[in-house]
């Protein structure tokens, strides 16, 4: 928000003092109201939560900038305490340049740490990922472990199947043991 309402009564008073009772009463006037200014402007304009954190005070004279802050310190110091800063014609942009920079800038930081979560997130979601790829890969050399082994059992099966093919059971002498069956003939 920019209030440019400023009341030039006082600072006119001022320039047209004559004697140095004049100056200080002309000098008392702009003061007071400047604070009753900055007073109304950061009553009215900033509202926690609803508007801009500050607020600038428009002069709309390089010569009232120049007087307040050669003159009237404590009064501009006021100002940035009630976060209402004071510009002039001149200040004015580069003030809102300023502003406008400062508000990228921690909207950047506000995004940087979104990326970041995001970013620690996509790391935890990679990790499992490995994980799990990892006892998969496990899983698949124990199942191709597996294949090998019945591969051999069933070779085994398969030439003992045709050794008992080729066998010529009246051969067999009625005296002679049996064949054995088990544990050690799978081998």
């Amino acid at each position: 928000m920019i209030d440019a309402k400023f009341p030039l009564e006082a600072y006119e008073a001022l320039r047209r003092a004559e004697t140095p009772r004049q100056a200080q009463e002309a000098g008392q006037m702009l003061r007071t109201a400047v604070r009753a200014h900055i007073r109304a402007i950061s009553e009215r304009y900033i509202v926690e939560g609803e508007t801009a954190d500050g607020a600038l005070m428009f002069l709309p004279s390089e010569a009232v900038y120049a007087e307040l802050h050669a003159n009237f310190p404590d009064v501009v110091r006021e100002g940035f305490a009630a976060k209402v800063w004071i510009v002039s014609p001149t200040t004015c942009m580069a003030t809102l340049n300023t502003m406008r920079a400062v508000l990228k800038d921690a909207r950047m930081r506000e995004q940087a740490g979104a990326i970041r979560k995001e970013l620690s997130l996509l790391y935890a979601d990679v990790e499992r990922l490995s994980t799990r790829v990892e006892n998969l890969d496990r899983h698949f050399g124990q199942a191709a472990k597996d294949i090998e082994e019945i591969k051999i059992s069933s070779d085994k099966a398969t030439k003992r199947a045709r050794r008992l093919d080729n066998f010529d059971f009246e051969e067999l002498a009625p005296n002679d043991p049996a064949p054995l069956i088990g544990p050690q003939a799978a081998e």
